[in-house]
């Protein structure tokens, strides 16, 4: 009996200890809607592998979206309510970068970064663009920063997409159309300057990390948290999965350059100035990649951008590169994680976790 007892309370402990583990970890879990990119033309995305004058191609749109699922749900008139505003997506607001001028509904809109929203009806949808950014959704936007707004009509399909997706057709070499489809309606927004791009739900979905955490959702913030919630740091990668894999040393080799992620290199965007072990790395939008050995991964911020992972990086655009260590952790992480630890207003840690493997580079901003 007393055999029973002991193999009894030893199983409860080792159980309460993994509840616990898994409790208080602070790595985030793969998101429900992940993050999806869509970029025109397409194959700007993987131009590090193009050659010859393509290898100058140049993005002219990117689309940055979270990419809820049906679930068995009624969407449009029911999930989406018809009459209210929607932020086309989940999670952050959805947000398109135009890297020159377009013309969406006879109105020049600036080259720059904004965010989209959707007021949803049966047959029609007005869609807005607005230079307001760092926001969750669309809940107490700033209406006044809204540049373009354009009235489309619904297409109702035969099938159903289980998942939203943003892809683009190209009409002519001055025109292109935005297309958004989810469940059986899709919707086409001209834009001025082949075949609808999809992309899939990858195996290795995207996320994002932002310091501080709550300037993403700046819009639910109060008046007087607004000052200490101005953005410093995002991160944008693709995170793969273990799957049994032997990931340091074996999926990922020792000595040899890693785009931080999967599929595209993992971007980091700096508001602002920062220092890294005394040197000094300015503002501005990199690609990440890291070169790990068994305790120190050498990381760089590359300015050749963007890229699809690592293959064929110019190394003449490495603007800066600085070892950070690496520490092994108790706790196993199936997906590749980044996060970020506060340790005083001016010092974070920047965390890269994934298997057991730690590796934290200090930032002061």
């Amino acid at each position: 009996m007393k055999y029973f007892v002991s193999i009894f309370l030893c199983t409860f402990l080792i159980f309460s200890q993994d509840v616990t583990a898994q409790e208080e970890s602070k790595w985030p879990e793969l998101d429900k809607s992940p993050l999806q990119f869509s970029y025109y033309p397409a194959n700007v995305a993987w131009r590090n592998y193009l050659t010859g004058e393509d290898r100058n191609l140049r993005p002219k749109i990117k689309v940055s979206y979270s990419s809820p699922a049906v679930a068995g749900r009624t969407v449009f008139g029911d999930l989406v309510p018809y009459g209210k505003e929607w932020r086309v997506g989940a999670n952050e607001a959805t947000e398109v970068t135009f890297y020159q001028n377009v013309e969406i509904n006879g109105k020049t809109v600036a080259r720059g970064n904004y965010t989209m929203f959707a007021e949803v009806n049966e047959k029609s949808w007005t869609i807005s663009f607005s230079s307001e950014s760092g926001i969750w959704g669309g809940a107490n936007r700033d209406v006044s920063k809204d540049v373009a707004r354009v009235e489309v009509p619904v297409v109702i399909s035969n099938s159903l997409r289980e998942n939203m997706a943003i892809g683009f057709r190209e009409i002519d070499d001055n025109l292109a159309h935005m297309v958004i489809s989810w469940d059986d309606v899709t919707v086409n927004l001209p834009i001025a300057f082949n075949t609808v791009s999809f992309p899939d739900n990858d195996v290795s979905p995207a996320d994002l990390v932002q310091y501080p955490d709550n300037s993403r959702f700046r819009n639910y913030l109060k008046t007087e948290e607004l000052e200490a919630a101005v953005p410093a740091i995002r991160i944008t990668y693709g995170r793969p999965q273990m799957k049994g894999r032997d990931i340091f040393g074996g999926l990922v080799k020792y000595g040899e350059v890693w785009r931080l992620g999967a599929n595209e290199s993992t971007e980091i965007t700096l508001y602002k100035d920062i220092k890294v072990g005394g040197d000094e790395i300015k503002s501005g939008r990199y690609n990440l990649y890291a070169i790990p050995t068994a305790d120190s991964w050498n990381i760089i911020f590359n300015t050749d951008r963007p890229a699809w992972g690592a293959a064929n990086r110019d190394e003449e655009k490495d603007a800066y590169s600085i070892m950070i260590p690496t520490s092994q952790d108790t706790e196993v992480l199936e997906a590749l994680s980044i996060r970020f630890e506060e340790i005083d207003a001016n010092n974070v840690n920047l965390i890269f976790g994934w298997d057991t493997t730690r590796a934290t580079m200090k930032i002061s901003h």
